[in-house]
């Protein structure tokens, strides 16, 4: 059946667009919440005219549809065993409009990437969930996401002006046009005709009335926005409403236009402690009157796990915590002297509260960042520790404020009973809104039937507060059985009306929100088996996704490891199969540049993993090859260079057709793609003798393996700028034959990367007098695996290793170069491209900083990221360089600019065949900016 859907959705729509392979439909079996479906095929629309085909052809096929995004919710909404649409890669297209006032976003685009654009006109969008790196404007619109600072007024529902929405039948309706409530009525006469009937039953109703009231006064993603009917007259905006926390049961959203909020850019932050939760809950409506934009509480059990974070202070530290509870309460104005007439006012309110300790609010960023720190790591904490197996739940309720004081009480008493002693309680207090964690291990039935007992009593206890069981997280799979218990029997059947009047034939992601069985919460669970330690903390959260650059052309941190549990849990024939998947698409296609790590909530280093199962395919053999490579680097660059020169004097097409058979025959592991331009070799590595040397020079050797064209090239300019400013340079005697050691690394050659490192190691070591003079590299990927060297050695050169101090080149000119300059020729513009290494390094600021101290306007396009090169990679793969720059490639071509920097030779050559513009490192347009101006440097 699987085979015939795939063949037939590719007749419709081109076999690019769908994804038959097991291995990419158990990719997307997987999203941030704990169910699991597999689904039958995965299309990857481009246009929207292709949504309304497959919509079409499924009502008449009978096919169920799910669509997906950033497949961060947790409530298991993007699960299908249908069809998946994947509205991530083609649906990002995001117009600022009116100043910033309004902004037109596709459903794939990021909630970071839209508040991005809208950032020079200080405004954002109205939801801000905690996920905002990798949420999506679909989903957030589909569970009408909040976070914060939103409360209930700046959600999705408030602040959506239009919608561009298509339905089963593939009718699209453009809710913002000035006849859109004609066209509806028109097009689709019965819908129309039935949502007014709605309409009219739910405001003749006194008791349906006070009850959406009473619902919609606290945040609340259950069920449908069944308030839509009391809110709008006009059909057109009734639906628009409806889709708003529908969950992608009623249609798909292919574009919304919001009214946008102002930014608020100064802010003050204070953690108050109170003796009990009782406290800290009649404190709330002084500092609300005083302002405060946010308000988050932390339990008891919250406060011990905070004390375990690095950030904590010497008061929280040492407090010995009992029944105590804190708010975590911002301030934040349009200017310094709105936040001083709040502070002023907070002043005395502080002095009223009975705080365990006195308290004030603090302006300064670093000390504001380490108090959002201790609260922001509590997923972290909890999350990274569960025991290996176990599934990471993130609950979400909310009830009146007057019952918040007692409902977080009772529940902690619950989790205690259940045995989740360990478990957090924190949320957004303003809005009485709590979230907590807890971690059971699904596949245990012992533990499974507790669960079930659990979210009983939980239901029980939330209700009878008169609260919402899904305040922010929607209602999805989880939360299904309950919606007609919280809003009774006959508002759950308008919802049920309203689900046959736009879905008639229910092909809109069924077993979600409405319409389910009593047990539906407890089916189609994920189970998790261990795979390795390295990774079997991943809660599958999908923040990696948004970072990777193979993204669009492979797999995803959060796929690699859901496709190793996969291929755990499957029978053998599967398992070969999705093996043989696995070695091409998930670890040879892996750029290996671990800037997951930077974006996971539990550290997780996927690309370090990668390399691991890349060393595990090393056989003996290859591994001496490796050794010996590293005891002769020396020869090894010759024949890299040499082999360039000769691949660069051949015709490109004659050049491009040898290699093409050549991979065929030998693999695209090991030989390049030649039918993309490459530079000729660059200058040898030579050693630089100085008496008395102000630092160690470390040319890297990819400078010397590429060069720049005819132009001077890196480790000239950065050489010519020292001697301009009077700084004295060594190198390592024997610097040709030296290496950062990444070419054994990224390859997974263990024991050549030990050689090298134990030989560079000791060659710094004598070149630095012992660690007295810095070490500084000219290409920043040599820098950062430079600086991680002291790793692979053993103990006596580790503790040599951290006498050094490694510096990129970059960040040494930033501190030492550059106060000696005088003024240099600037250029009007330069687009900046900072690199994965540079990221790690955290010296984007400096490369930046060197850029505009040659450039009048120095751009970061928004959608900069890994270009993908990843040392050989783009070599060996240019579709993972092609994929990885197409949108930033895109962002640079459209305008023009005086010149093109990165601060790594592979990143330029990646970034110049993206754009066609030529990428040269920042320190070359800095020397050439020095000799066009003939600046007066000032030698020390």
């Amino acid at each position: 059946m699987t085979a015939t859907l795939n063949d037939q959705l590719s007749s419709l729509l081109g076999s690019d667009r769908v994804r038959g392979r097991l291995f990419d439909r158990l990719a997307l079996a997987h999203d941030a919440s704990h169910y699991r479906l597999t689904p039958a095929s995965v299309v990857v629309p481009r246009r929207t005219e292709e949504v309304a085909a497959v919509l079409s052809w499924c009502v008449r096929a009978g096919v169920t549809v799910t669509f997906r995004s950033g497949g961060t919710s947790l409530s298991g909404q993007a699960s299908t065993d249908g069809v998946i649409v994947d509205t991530r890669q083609h649906f990002r297209r995001i117009d600022v409009l009116d100043g910033g006032a309004r902004v037109r976003v596709e459903p794939g685009a990021t909630i970071r990437s839209v508040n991005a654009h809208l950032a020079p006109y200080r405004r954002r969008l109205g939801p801000d969930p905690a996920s905002e790196i990798a949420c999506t404007v679909g989903g957030v619109i589909a569970n009408n996401s909040s976070g914060m600072q939103c409360g209930t007024e700046l959600n999705s529902f408030e602040t959506l002006e239009s919608l561009v929405v298509v339905l089963p039948s593939g009718t699209t309706i453009d809710t913002g046009a000035h006849d859109a409530d004609e066209r509806l009525r028109a097009t689709e006469p019965t819908l129309y005709r039935r949502l007014a009937h709605l309409r009219n039953r739910v405001r003749s109703n006194p008791d349906s009335v006070a009850r959406i009231e009473h619902q919609y006064s606290m945040k609340n993603t259950m069920g449908y926005s069944v308030n839509a009917f009391t809110r709008f007259t006009s059909p057109v905006k009734i639906l628009e409403h409806l889709m708003v926390g529908s969950e992608g049961t009623l249609g798909f959203v292919a574009s919304a236009t919001f009214r946008t909020v102002p930014v608020l850019p100064h802010a003050a932050t204070s953690f108050l402690v109170f003796d009990s939760i009782a406290d800290a809950i009649d404190a709330l409506p002084a500092l609300i009157e005083a302002r405060a934009r946010t308000l988050e509480l932390l339990d008891a059990t919250s406060l011990r796990v905070a004390q375990r974070q690095p950030e904590v202070d010497s008061v929280l530290g040492g407090l010995a915590v009992a029944d105590h509870t804190a708010l975590l309460v911002e301030l934040q104005a349009d200017d310094e002297a709105e936040l001083a007439e709040q502070l002023a006012g907070t002043a005395p309110v502080l002095e009223r509260l009975r705080l365990h300790h006195p308290a004030t609010f603090v302006s300064d960023a670093a000390a504001r960042a380490r108090m959002w720190k201790l609260r922001k790591g509590l997923y972290t904490a909890v999350a990274g520790a569960r025991p290996p197996g176990t599934t990471a739940l993130l609950e979400d309720v909310a009830v009146p404020m007057p019952a918040l004081a007692e409902t977080t009480q009772q529940l902690s008493r619950l989790l205690n009973a259940y045995g989740h002693d360990d478990a957090v309680v924190f949320g957004h207090a303003k809005d009485g809104n709590l979230h907590f964690m807890i971690n059971p291990a699904l596949g245990d039935p012992e533990q499974l039937h507790r669960y079930e007992a659990f979210t009983e009593d939980l239901v029980d206890l939330v209700l009878g507060q008169r609260g919402t069981l899904k305040a922010e997280h929607g209602t999805g799979r989880m939360m299904a059985p309950y919606v007609a218990r919280q809003f009774g029997d006959e508002l759950y059947d308008v919802m049920l009306q309203v689900k046959a009047a736009t879905d008639p034939t229910g092909v809109l992601n069924p077993g979600v929100l409405v319409g389910v069985g009593p047990r539906a919460h407890l089916e189609h669970l994920k189970i998790v088996p261990t795979v390795d330690p390295k990774v079997d903390a991943c809660v599958e959260c999908g923040y990696c996704e948004t970072v990777c650059p193979s993204r669009e052309t492979s797999t995803t941190p959060r796929q690699r490891i859901a496709l190793l549990r996969e291929i755990d849990r499957a029978d053998p024939d599967e398992a070969e199969l999705l093996r043989s998947a696995f070695a091409v698409d998930a670890v040879d296609s892996c750029a290996a540049d671990s800037l997951c790590v930077t974006a996971c909530p539990v550290h997780i280093d996927t690309g370090e993993v990668m390399k691991g199962l890349r060393a595990g395919r090393v056989g003996p053999l290859a591994a001496r090859t490796g050794v010996a490579v590293a005891r002769h680097f020396r020869a090894a660059v010759t024949v890299a260079r040499g082999s360039l020169g000769a691949a660069s004097a051949v015709p490109r097409h004659v050049a491009g057709g040898a290699s093409r058979t050549a991979r065929r025959f030998g693999g695209d592991e090991w030989i390049p793609d030649l039918t993309l331009p490459l530079p000729s070799p660059g200058p040898l590595r030579r050693p630089i003798a100085s008496a008395r040397p102000d630092a160690v020079f470390f040319p890297a050797c990819v400078n010397s393996i590429f060069g720049d064209g005819g132009a001077p090239g890196t480790t000239r300019s950065f050489m010519e700028l020292c001697r301009v400013t009077g700084i004295r340079l060594r190198t390592p005697e024997k610097i040709g034959g030296l290496c950062c050691g990444t070419p054994w690394k990224s390859k997974g050659f263990v024991a050549g990367h030990v050689e090298m490192a134990v030989h560079t190691v000791d060659s710094l070591w004598g070149a630095s007098e012992q660690g007295r003079l810095p070490v500084v590299c000219d290409a920043s990927s040599c820098s950062h695996a430079l600086g991680e060297l002291g790793r692979h050695v053993d103990a006596e050169r580790r503790e040599r290793f951290e006498a050094l101090t490694v510096l990129d080149s970059v960040t040494f000119a930033r501190e030492v170069i550059v106060p000696r300059l005088g003024s240099v020729r600037r250029v009007g513009s330069v687009a900046v491209h900072p690199t994965c290494s540079s990221v790690h390094m955290n010296n984007v600021e400096d490369v930046l900083a060197i850029a505009r101290h040659c450039a009048d306007e120095a751009v970061v396009p928004l959608s900069a990221g890994c270009c993908g090169f990843a040392g050989d990679r783009g070599l060996l793969h240019p579709e993972l360089t092609e994929g990885a720059t197409r949108a930033e490639a895109a962002e640079v071509t459209s305008r023009h600019f005086d010149a093109y920097v990165s601060s790594n030779k592979t990143c330029e050559i990646g970034m110049s065949r993206a754009t066609g513009r030529r990428y040269e490192h920042v320190l070359d347009l800095l020397a050439a900016c020095v000799r066009d101006g003939e600046s007066e440097a000032r030698p020390h």
